[in-house]
């Protein structure tokens, strides 16, 4: 049939061609391959060379390097050298913006040091905006280390050496609108365990917390309450009119203790907790009324960054004059939300303080941590917010000389 099918297996097979390799073209896939397999070896230096290809002819090595030329009129071989070569590299090399000084050491090497330049005014400006109001909540129970010092009492605030006050570190942030805005001071933390622990659970983080310092366990119930979002203040015992009838507790501040003593029993009382933004009065009417006592506890807070809170229960209170005298940041509670302690009887409170606040454009209010006062509190202020008042902390409401 002429076809390999009809002939003996391995028989009458047609011979295949001798390939005829063509050495030109053997030549071009080598160097093809070459030209390949440098680009890839070109690109794998590039990228892992620190410089990568390009290489200013101005930028120097760093490491030491031999003298062109020991004769070199420059060079000094009795000692070290410095100012070879030294100068200021130009702007858009590695190492722009760098003083370079290269020394000639004793056995002929060149040692080049880098050392930042003086600024001639055309670089970044730095601005200074001031002190930063707030925390970060992630660091809020703990405290600013610079913002305290160590003293026989313990560990005191201070003004920081930046100016930053303990009044602007640890205050609530609010949204700076001019809306209607109230504070909400809830005190007594410290006293009772279990009505401290429902305070910071239930009261939302808007609300202002005082301690008081005759509490326990003030430390831990202050870090429970600034990881929650609290503003806190301190709640200093003072002399009330019916002393001793009317015993504010240890350590308290008393018209016959003298300037040298009230103000130690002052750091005793302020060196019990940390992170707070100021103090308020617990009780204390006979006090807040004797200037020559009350003056050196005002100076005190002053130089400290703190602000006070009178919580307005004492008409002859001199809190607000000598507040001012010593550029002290300072407030006055419009309302004691429950001097009648039932539910209703605070509601009622709450819709005048509110009323106030319209009026005025912001109120602040006090209560005790009794059950129905940290009640009440919780539920009315979702309604107030639903109503467009803005709940905040009382640091955003005083009047504070550095911000008026």
């Amino acid at each position: 049939m002429g076809t390999d099918l009809n002939a003996p297996l391995g028989q009458n097979r047609r011979a295949k061609p001798v390939s005829k390799r063509n050495p030109q073209r053997t030549l071009g896939f080598s160097l093809a391959g070459l030209c390949i397999a440098a680009v890839i070896g070109i690109s794998a230096w590039n990228t892992l060379s620190p410089d990568g290809l390009r290489r200013d002819s101005a930028s120097p090595v760093v490491t030491a390097e031999k003298a062109k030329s020991p004769g070199d009129k420059a060079s000094n071989p009795a000692s070290g050298q410095t100012g070879v070569g030294s100068g200021t590299m130009a702007p858009g090399t590695a190492y722009s913006g760098a003083d370079v000084e290269r020394t000639l050491t004793d056995d002929g090497s060149t040692v080049t040091t880098f050392s930042p330049r003086s600024r001639d005014g055309k670089g970044p400006a730095l601005i200074n905006v001031g002190p930063i109001r707030g925390q970060d909540p992630r660091m809020a129970a703990m405290p600013n280390d610079d913002l305290l010092e160590e003293s026989p009492a313990g560990r005191l605030p201070i003004i920081g050496p930046d100016g930053l006050r303990p009044l602007d570190q640890y205050a609530r942030p609010w949204s700076g609108a001019r809306g209607t805005r109230i504070a909400l001071v809830v005190g007594g933390l410290g006293l009772s365990q279990t009505g401290t622990q429902k305070a910071i659970r239930d009261l939302p983080g808007e609300v202002t917390l005082g301690f008081a310092t005759a509490g326990n366990s003030l430390q831990r119930w202050m870090q429970e309450a600034r990881r929650s979002g609290h503003e806190i203040l301190l709640q200093l015992p003072m002399e009330p009119f019916d002393y001793p009838a009317n015993d504010p507790g240890p350590n308290a501040l008393r018209v016959g203790l003298g300037e040298k003593k009230n103000l130690a029993e002052l750091h005793r009382n302020l060196a019990e907790i940390t992170n707070y933004t100021g103090v308020m009065n617990y009780l204390g009417g006979r006090f807040l009324s004797d200037a020559d006592a009350l003056e050196p506890v005002m100076r005190d807070l002053g130089k400290r960054g703190l602000l006070f809170l009178d919580d307005g229960t004492s008409a002859q209170s001199l809190s607000g004059k000598l507040a001012g005298a010593f550029d002290v940041p300072h407030g006055f509670a419009d309302l004691t939300l429950d001097s009648e302690l039932s539910r209703n009887a605070i509601l009622k409170k709450l819709d005048e303080l509110e009323r106030i606040a319209r009026r005025n454009g912001t109120a602040i209010g006090v209560a005790s941590a009794f059950d129905e006062s940290v009640g009440a509190i919780a539920s009315w202020i979702g309604e107030a917010q639903g109503r467009g008042i803005e709940i905040v902390g009382v640091s955003a409401l005083v009047k504070d000389p550095q911000q008026n």
